[in-house]
């Protein structure tokens, strides 16, 4: 808490009041909005140098994520931990099979399936650092402070809210537009499901869809299932998600991987990598999606989220300028070489 003396004898009721908000502000060095895998790194990695840093999420943890929940080796590494320190579950795939245009082609790797509603909630706990369940809404600069709310006070703001991030909707927004052809969206469901298939598979182009559908085991008898493309492309074309969604059900069918169930899919957009003309204003980041970092081939947007928000940290621990450009862009690049971790 900020610290300040009682205010007496004021001549009206609302300066007191103004002085009692004041005084009730919660201060930190850093505040991160959103304690997702780009907001928790970058707390973890700040708590690792002392410095004060709180984390506001509107949603409370452990929640539902959409999201495939597909790690790559290089993750791992950056967040430091071994796969045998990891408490919930854990799935690793020693191939990928891959389809394009009704040809499968199966790929020697190593990756990791994990269930987002574990995996964030871990990542946040690991932090260590105060976690408030507040929306973020109205953000200001008051002389060398950013104000949220009239509750939150800070030198340091990072945005890590999402695709719909307030950081970036109050201070990016204009001088960093996004590009409307990056923007993906996606229809997917994880369930528990006792499947009998324990391989990954992902299908590229099917229908011409302009991206890709997945099939995703997870441990403990979870199964990740979903669709996801370029809005713009389905737009032009006049198709809808919920049309490539109903034929990918039917093939999941067709192939013995998902039959007698009742599906009810929830949808997400978010933003592929794209070249950004500024992602730090002063004392300003926005990381993760808020950056829109998803890799450009595959969507993937765990790893994009971690290297974000370790290289924001550094930029606040260091001093110096924080440059996403940094990000990996492409996903096979860890597909093809997943113990090249550069």
């Amino acid at each position: 808490m900020a610290n300040c003396n009682d205010q007496t004898g004021n001549e009206t009721t609302g300066l007191s009041n103004q002085l009692n908000d004041y005084c009730q502000m919660i201060e930190s060095e850093v505040i991160i909005i959103g304690g997702g895998p780009a907001g928790s790194t970058c707390a973890w990695k700040l708590k690792q140098h002392n410095i004060k840093t709180i984390i506001l999420d509107k949603k409370t943890f452990p929640r539902l994520k959409l999201c495939a929940g597909w790690i790559t080796p290089k993750v791992i590494k950056d967040l430091q931990f071994k796969i045998e320190e990891y408490p919930h579950s854990f799935l690793i795939f020693n191939k990928l099979y891959f389809h394009f245009y009704g040809r499968k082609f199966p790929i020697k790797t190593r990756q990791y399936s994990i269930r987002r509603y574990e995996f964030d909630h871990w990542l946040v706990q690991r932090a260590g650092v105060p976690l408030y369940h507040h929306t973020a809404n109205q953000i200001h600069k008051a002389n060398d402070r950013y104000i949220i709310d009239d509750k939150f006070r800070c030198k340091y703001l990072v945005g890590a809210g999402g695709t719909n991030c307030p950081v970036y909707r109050t201070f990016f927004k204009e001088i960093n537009p996004r590009v409307r052809d990056s923007l993906i969206t996606t229809m997917e469901e994880e369930f528990v499901y006792n499947y009998h298939d324990k391989n990954c598979y992902l299908w590229f182009f099917d229908n011409n869809f302009p991206g890709y559908s997945w099939y995703v085991p997870k441990a403990n008898g979870y199964l990740n299932v979903g669709i996801g493309g370029k809005f713009s492309v389905l737009k032009d074309k006049k198709t809808t998600i919920k049309e490539h969604w109903n034929l990918f059900v039917r093939k999941l069918n067709k192939y013995g991987l998902v039959v007698n169930y009742s599906f009810q899919p929830r949808g997400c957009n978010y933003y592929l990598h794209q070249k950004m003309k500024v992602s730090q204003l002063d004392n300003l980041f926005i990381i993760g999606d808020s950056a829109g970092l998803a890799t450009i081939d595959m969507g993937e947007g765990i790893g994009s989220a971690i290297k974000s928000g370790i290289l924001a940290a550094k930029a606040i621990i260091n001093k110096n300028i924080y440059c996403p450009d940094l990000v990996t862009k492409y996903s096979f690049i860890n597909i093809l070489f997943p113990w090249w971790t550069k």
